[in-house]
């Protein structure tokens, strides 16, 4: 039996009921016509003030996210750690708020987050969204090479100081901080600021992580020139790697306003170039890689070259992580083998994680096996149990 395919350690922490609830999610997940409804009369319902918040919070909200406030996160978190030796990153998936107040609050929380992770032994990581601390349209006039106006330069300069405040607090207290990659219309603005903060942060070793989106054909080559002037200059580099969540969007955005689409072809071109980016880092030193993958395939991979590169199983420079809710199989096995896993685990009001919840249902529907490999799953271990 191949790692993965024990069902046994993927679902223990589950009970008969949760493991009930997932199996019917991901049975509805897999319809796409019921995520477009489902989605569509969730928003409806929303907006109508109807109160459906608490069906939401007992299916789909309590399957995929931890809690409403990081304090409810914490049974969930410490139950993972000890039981599984699984970590968790807080993750405020708050999306899509635009004005000043939002993003005070979502600085706070992020330093709050970082306390935590100081604290607790479970929680490896802090983690934020480049447009959780300033407006999207921000780093879209600088990626597009446009000028700011008078004010927006001032308003800039605030989320510019947002990043140093959060990054000086995640040095300060030894707290890695991952930052979110999002569209590409406006990721080369904040490329370019996080480059900066690694040149400040990460003399000594990885604080400030960038994330590189690797459905993205041009990544690989934005990796390789990265490492050329982190070696130069002499800091390290710290690297999420994911495969992305916005291809839908990208693809269209790009047709419409014809430019050539900054995606991969086809999901096989998407694999090769996640699993290339992962081998570069390997193979070069002052890298620190936080693999984000629901695949087993690439999963598979970098412990081998762990092993290749005489990289131990416990070295704080090569973390695993996936979602919370999804991909157990993967981080229940490898906690278990000894490596250093983390999920990601979405926080924040029900209504306010809404957009979030509604993308991962959306992305379930579009990435070809995952879900099926989820029902699989799911059910060998109903089987297992006999329920």
């Amino acid at each position: 039996m191949r790692l993965f395919d024990n069902t046994e350690t993927a679902f223990k922490l589950k009970s008969d009921s949760e493991l009930e609830r997932a199996y019917f999610l991901f049975k509805m997940i897999q319809n796409q016509p019921m995520v477009r409804i489902g989605t569509a009369v969730t928003n409806f319902a929303l907006k109508a003030h109807l109160p459906v918040e608490g069906l939401i919070r007992s299916t789909v909200f309590d399957h995929f996210c931890g809690g409403v406030t990081e304090d409810d996160c914490l049974p969930n978190i410490e139950k993972m750690y000890d039981r599984g030796n699984v970590h968790s990153i807080l993750d405020y998936s708050v999306e899509g708020k635009e004005d000043e107040a939002q993003f005070e609050d979502a600085l706070q929380m992020t330093l709050k987050t970082i306390d935590f992770a100081e604290e607790k032994k479970s929680i490896p990581y802090a983690v934020f969204k480049p447009t959780g601390f300033g407006r999207f349209a921000l780093y879209q006039k600088l990626t597009e090479g446009e000028e700011h106006t008078e004010e927006e330069k001032v308003e800039w300069e605030r989320v510019v100081e947002r990043f140093h405040i959060v990054c000086k607090a995640a040095a300060e207290k030894d707290v890695p901080l991952l930052i979110d990659a999002e569209e590409s219309w406006m990721q080369d603005a904040a490329d370019d600021l996080i480059e900066e903060l690694m040149e400040i942060y990460n003399k000594e070793k990885a604080i400030v992580f960038n994330t590189l989106q690797m459905y993205r054909h041009d990544r690989l080559e934005y990796l390789r020139g990265l490492y050329q002037r982190a070696h130069q200059k002499g800091y390290h580099i710290g690297m999420k790697v994911v495969r992305g969540a916005y291809m839908e969007k990208e693809r269209e955005r790009a047709k419409e306003k014809g430019y050539p689409s900054p995606i991969c072809v086809d999901k096989q071109a998407t694999d090769d170039n996640y699993n290339e980016a992962v081998r570069f880092m390997m193979e070069h030193k002052n890298m620190a890689i936080f693999a984000g993958t629901h695949n087993e395939e690439s999963s598979y991979l970098l412990m081998d070259l762990a092993k290749e590169y005489n990289v131990e199983s416990t070295d704080k420079r090569m973390w695993f992580g996936q979602l919370y809710g999804m991909s157990d199989h993967i981080s229940f096995n490898l906690a278990q083998e000894g490596y250093n896993v983390a999920k990601y685990v979405p926080f924040g009001p029900v209504r306010d994680v809404m957009p979030y919840l509604i993308r991962r249902a959306e992305e379930n529907t579009s990435v070809a096996g995952q879900t099926s490999r989820e029902l699989n799953l799911l059910k060998t271990e109903r089987k297992r149990r006999k329920l």
